[in-house]
């Protein structure tokens, strides 16, 4: 087998490395919610696994790893990074309901329609508005997981919650829209 080309190459461990951050992100800010050390930790191991998002796909790219492997297991490791604290954050109160089930039920929509896809032989490929909402996503987690109490702040905060569900939701209608032969065959 090409060395290069194994399944544990680089990219691939760094996508394994988001998923096994997951849980530790989830535990610090659970058990450490009302300590601003606790939420700095946290917020250093989701940036960590985001830096990570950005990395694999670079990496693989450039270095011709792309395996089956990483095109099935990077979308989910994203989806369980960005899932996971947008409902520790609907738990800890500091996210409107209304939002959580946009960002949630957006990449339902969007994996449905792949599902679709792929029974034509069809590739969806990523465009650049979900890459887009990811990046809000992940820095609207990333300033919900400090949650510092001044008005600024959250202000800021939520500016970007804002600019992150009306990219999800642009991105939904895009990928709905170009891909609406897709959704005439099925």
């Amino acid at each position: 087998m090409d060395k290069k080309k194994s399944v544990m190459n680089l990219p691939n461990r760094l996508t394994l490395m988001r998923i096994a951050l997951v849980p530790v992100y989830l535990l610090i800010l659970w058990f450490a919610q009302n300590s601003m050390r606790g939420a700095v930790t946290a917020l250093i191991v989701f940036a960590a696994a985001s830096l990570t998002d950005l990395l694999d796909g670079k990496i693989a790219r450039k270095y011709n790893l792309v395996t089956n492997f990483g095109k099935f297991m990077d979308p989910i490791a994203d989806k369980l990074l960005t899932h996971t604290g947008f409902i520790m954050m609907l738990a800890l109160g500091r996210i409107s309901v209304i939002s959580c089930i946009v960002f949630i039920a957006r990449e339902f929509v969007v994996s449905g329609l792949r599902l679709v896809a792929v029974e034509q032989q069809v590739v969806i490929a990523a465009g650049m508005s979900g890459k887009v909402k990811t990046v809000l996503q992940m820095i609207l987690i990333m300033l919900l997981t400090l949650n510092l109490p001044y008005a600024p702040y959250l202000t800021v905060t939520r500016v970007v919650e804002a600019a992150a569900v009306i990219m999800t939701l642009y991105s939904m209608v895009e990928y709905l829209l170009r891909n609406r032969s897709v959704l005439k065959e099925a």
